[in-house]
């Protein structure tokens, strides 16, 4: 062993408390106090490891210097694919870096121009929650999650795939949470705190799993951190700062029924840090000696506040080396190299230590199959996809009633597998995929009870065949669902390709993403009883970002992380044949361009701000272009082709979604497909979307719900089938339609789609079907989910809004064809807002609302309107208040309002003028926001309004709406009065006016009238 503390490497001599070598062994990062802030850096390896690259002037030891923490750093962690570095400190933050490339040195802020940034890191995003110092982070295994703890007492699980979403908060804790780990598997992550506890939670349900206090009951004191640290093999959970006899101890905890029975004792002073090697070690062989069969073992280092750190292996019973007096001041933080030979440490004084172990003292680290096949042993069982049996065993039952139900179902399975079961079968590894609830196991053995004996004239025995459809595992297969990752299209990674995305790349783009299915040799038809393999690992920088299961109940990380899978074992007399390969594609075969369609996706996600961008995200899945719409009738004759005029080329051109790339043209539909009845012969005014094999989209970010559609899955008696899949804050469930799917849309309560035979279907955000399918009258155009309200706009121009919650439609088959003046206008938008009121925007630059109450079309926006330019109300904005800009109104009249301010500013319009155009302006928005139902709209521009009446003083209007606003005093039977309007109660409004009403002295006797008409009605 060698022993090394480059003296370079420090923060001035202040603290470093903490330490985290890059998973590539190049770089290692460093955190902890700086002059007036925390201090993040990162430092280059290779002068720790090889001398003569300390000495070469030209190589860099420090690469980058960040100072964007305001308090101290105290913890670093590298997630593990090594593109993003965590940081959490006393400020409450953490805070995600990543790598900029392309950018050039640049100099430390306020240093000499000797330290200079070599590499350019930047802070990506800060997640802020924590109400007190952030203690420790930590990533999951495959960079699901991100985990951090703080003194606050809580953990919080962020979405690392989409910072800054908040997965939950993790309380329990009632002391300061000072240590993270997840257990290398995913299934759980253990934290530790000063309450004398260390908690285990699992990642299906973020729920507490263990609880264990016993080796910490003695322990006084505290430490700066409690790192505790998991095995790589899953089996051992280490803790720091546990007592045993009054002595300090790093507790041993088993996977195992959490027993408590061994820990590492040697230390003077309590545990601060517990790190384990990423290796699994197995012993070295002497030369020439015959290979032992020897158990592999793992190893731990631990640092303590006794200034000493030791190493230890499993299998031994004494430490392999400890090192005492290595610092002046306690160990904070221990990182092994991913080679699992070297380990820096570094402590409170400010420096840090570099051991180098040689495969002598440490053994031959296992490579990733023995790694893996350990993994199999141990958790292939539970890893696999097995029946949900297996994963509710430690389910407590609660109610009696449910208790009696199980036990009948047992018995009933039971006299199914009767002694007439075959006995092979039994011996076999059983798989049980689970089909709607159902497990393919049983659906065979009931279809076996019916089978049907005939006796041919030669008195032998036949046996009628039976059709078992889709029972070859084949689309269901948990074999497939585990290793090979069902992409929506083809190769396209990751869940964020949502049409949407498309409405402003180029159709040539979008088939870049591969959306062609790619067949693999080794998929299509492997032989019978054939074993198919999972990946290995895929270090490919993209993990598998979405592995669909067909198990609705299976853990979220297991079917993650594809080393552990298990290879599925076919069970005899079922065919492992895989019969649609179409959307399967294996991620080793994915072309690269999935990859950088993903980024692509992901940054132009990320840019989107204004609100053009904004228009293309709501409009998810229309497909308005410059297409023309093809109804078939028959599958023969084609209806009427109409070119439409081009879209204006004005701003309306960057929210027109283009078209999605069609990907099965119509001549390629076979004859077997069951014909829609012919519709009606109508004339299609509104383009309608091409049906393609397979799409995803996502409909609700609070909750996260995606949408995945695969059309023509399989094939049942000549028909085709449609899949439809939902994951739900990682729940998943799934549904099958006769028909394939042509558009879908959700919002987090429902969710829509319709069909190419028109039907139209509604489902809860759990999958019950709420409404029968709808026959609509002509294709969907659009379709829209808002809430519980579902609108789809036809192409034979009607429209019409459900409730799906009262069942019952607000709005029935409404023609466009009252706002669809002109020849060359076409619907360019259209929304639903949260109250279900539909809005179409048009091409021509208008928005109409139909108002249910009024039965009628509503004009709520219009780009050319002359009012909006003139209109001047700069004065009487809010000072307080942000625009609301989220609105349903806002959205539609876009950025001509801030166009409009700035025009007033220059036209010579007369005063008197703009005053009135100004005025209708304003109570054009308010009854706009009144049709469109949107409260928070309304309030602002009734502030708006009373305050410009109260500047122009125009004491007739501001008194009627006063008045309106107060409501009769006395209870009267005559009156027709409202106490609220969109929720609003208007005396609360009322109250919100008066004081801008106060502002203006001519007021004062209306305002003191309503004043005392407010007192009054309070005190009765």
């Amino acid at each position: 062993m060698k022993l090394l503390k480059p003296s370079w490497v420090s923060h001035n001599g202040k603290p470093i408390f903490s330490v985290d070598i890059h998973p590539d062994g190049t770089k290692f990062a460093t955190g902890g106090q700086g002059e007036d802030s925390g201090k993040v850096m990162i430092w280059n390896m290779a002068p720790v490891l090889r001398e003569e690259d300390e000495k070469n002037e030209n190589i860099s030891k420090m690469l980058c210097q960040m100072d964007n923490h305001l308090a101290c750093v105290n913890c670093v962690r590298w997630s593990n694919n090594g593109l993003c570095l965590a940081s959490g400190g006393d400020d409450k933050l953490v805070m995600v870096w990543k790598r900029a490339a392309f950018i050039g040195p640049s100099t430390v802020f306020g240093s000499s121009s000797k330290l200079a940034n070599v590499e350019q890191w930047r802070c990506v995003t800060i997640l802020r929650n924590h109400t007190g110092d952030v203690m420790d982070v930590a990533w999951s295994p495959h960079d699901m999650w991100l985990a951090s703890c703080s003194v606050d007492n809580t953990i919080v699980i962020w979405n690392a795939r989409k910072f800054p979403e908040m997965v939950t908060t993790l309380r329990g804790h009632t002391g300061l949470v000072k240590g993270l780990t997840w257990d290398p598997v995913g299934k759980y992550i253990a934290s530790q705190a000063d309450d004398h506890s260390l908690k285990v939670w699992r990642t299906v349900d973020w729920q507490m799993e263990a609880d264990i206090t016993k080796p910490f009951n003695e322990c006084g004191g505290t430490t700066h951190v409690l790192r505790l640290s998991w095995s790589p093999d899953g089996q051992y959970l280490v803790s720091a700062h546990a007592m045993n006899n009054s002595g300090p101890t790093a507790q041993i905890v088993e996977r195992d029924g959490w027993k408590t029975n061994m820990d590492f004792v040697g230390h003077r002073k309590a545990v601060t840090v517990v790190k384990f090697n990423p290796k699994i070690f197995k012993k070295k062989q002497k030369n020439g000696s015959s290979p032992k069969p020897s158990c592999p073992y793992c190893c731990c280092a631990v640092g303590s506040k006794d200034r000493s750190l030791s190493v230890w292996l499993t299998s031994l019973k004494r430490p392999l080396v400890v090192i005492h007096d290595l610092f002046d001041k306690s160990i904070m933080d221990i990182s092994w190299t991913l080679t699992g030979l070297g380990m820096l440490v570094c402590s409170m004084d400010g420096t840090v230590a570099y051991l180098d172990f040689s495969l002598d003292e440490l053994g031959d680290p296992l490579n990733e199959e023995e790694k893996n096949s350990i993994h199999q042993n141990i958790y292939g069982k539970s890893l696999a996809i097995t029946s949900p049996e297996a994963q509710l065993s430690t389910t407590i039952i609660e109610n009696p009633e449910i208790l009696k139900y199980q036990q009948e179902r047992q018995n009933s399975a039971q006299a199914n597998s009767g002694p007439g079961a075959a006995a092979p079968e039994s011996s076999a590894p059983k798989l049980n995929s689970v089909m709607n609830g159902e497990s393919l196991e049983d659906i065979r053995k009931n279809l076996l009870k019916k089978q049907v004996e005939t006796r041919t004239a030669d008195g032998r025995r036949r046996i009628t065949p039976l059709c078992i459809a889709q029972l070859d595992t084949g689309d269901f297969s948990p074999a497939l669902f585990n290793s090979v990752p069902i992409l929506p299209s083809g190769s396209s990674m990751s869940s964020q390709l949502t049409p949407q995305l498309s409405s402003d790349s180029s159709p040539g783009q979008a088939s870049s993403m591969g959306l062609k299915p790619t067949h693999d040799p080794m998929l299509t038809s492997p032989p019978p009883n054939n074993t198919a393999k999972p990946m290995e690992d895929n270090n490919d920088g993209v993990k598998s970002s979405l592995l669909l299961t067909s198990a609705s109940k299976i853990e979220p990380m297991k079917a993650l992380d594809s080393r552990f899978t298990e290879r599925s074992k076919a069970t005899p007399g079922v065919t492992a044949a895989i019969s649609s390969t179409a959307g399967l594609t294996p991620l080793d075969s994915r072309p690269k361009d999935g990859v950088t369609a993903q980024k692509e996706a992901k940054t132009k996600e990320e840019t989107s701000s204004d609100s053009e961008d904004k228009m293309a995200a709501i409009n998810k899945n229309l497909t308005f272009g410059k297409r023309k719409p093809e109804l078939l009738l028959d599958g023969r004759e084609v209806l009427e082709k109409r070119k439409k005029g081009r879209p204006r080329k004005d701003k309306m051109a960057a929210s027109m979604a283009q078209p999605f790339t069609q990907i099965t043209p119509p001549a390629e539909r076979e004859p077997s497909r069951v014909v829609a009845p012919p519709a009606p012969v109508a004339v299609l005014k509104l383009p309608t979307p091409s049906t393609q094999k397979a799409f995803s989209l996502q409909v609700s970010m609070e909750p996260s719900v995606f949408l995945e559609v695969e059309n023509e899955v399989s094939m049942v008696a000549g028909s085709k089938l449609s899949q439809l899949r939902c994951s739900r804050d990682g729940r998943d469930w799934n549904t099958l339609l006769p028909s394939s799917v042509v558009v879908a849309a959700g919002s987090s309560d429902i969710l829509a789609v319709a069909c190419e035979d028109r039907m139209l279907s509604v489902f809860s955000s759990c999958g019950r079907r709420l409404l029968p399918a709808i026959q609509l009258g002509t294709p969907a155009s659009a379709l829209h989910c808002s809430a519980h309200y579902v609108m789809v706009l036809t192409a034979g121009a009607t429209l019409s809004v459900w409730d799906v919650q009262k069942q019952k439609a607000l709005v029935k088959n409404e023609s466009l064809l009252t706002v669809l003046s002109g020849a060359d206008t076409t619907v360019s938008q259209s929304l639903l807002t949260q109250q279900g009121v539909p809005v179409i925007g048009l091409s021509n630059g208008k928005s109409y609302c139909f108002s249910s109450s009024l039965e009628t079309w509503t004009l709520i926006a219009d780009k050319s309107d002359s009012l909006v330019q003139c209109a001047d109300f700069r004065s009487c904005l809010p000072s307080h208040d942000t625009p609301v800009s989220s609105g349903p109104l806002a959205v539609m009249q876009g950025r001509n309002l801030n166009a409009g301010r700035l025009a007033s500013r220059l036209s010579s319009t007369p005063h008197h003028l703009q005053q009135s155009m100004t005025l209708a302006f304003l109570e054009n928005q308010l009854a706009s926001a009144l049709t469109l139902q949107s409260a928070q709209e309304y309030r602002y521009w009734l502030l708006i309004y009373a305050r410009f009446l109260v500047n122009e003083g125009s004491e007739y209007r501001l008194r009627e709406l006063c008045k309106e606003l107060l409501g009769p005093v006395h209870k009267s039977a005559a009156t027709s009065w409202e106490p609220t309007t969109l929720g609003l109660r208007k005396r609360e409004l009322l109250r919100e006016v008066l004081p801008v009403i106060g502002e203006n002295l001519r007021f004062q006797r209306l305002f003191t009238e309503y004043q005392d008409q407010l007192e009054l009605l309070r005190n009765k």
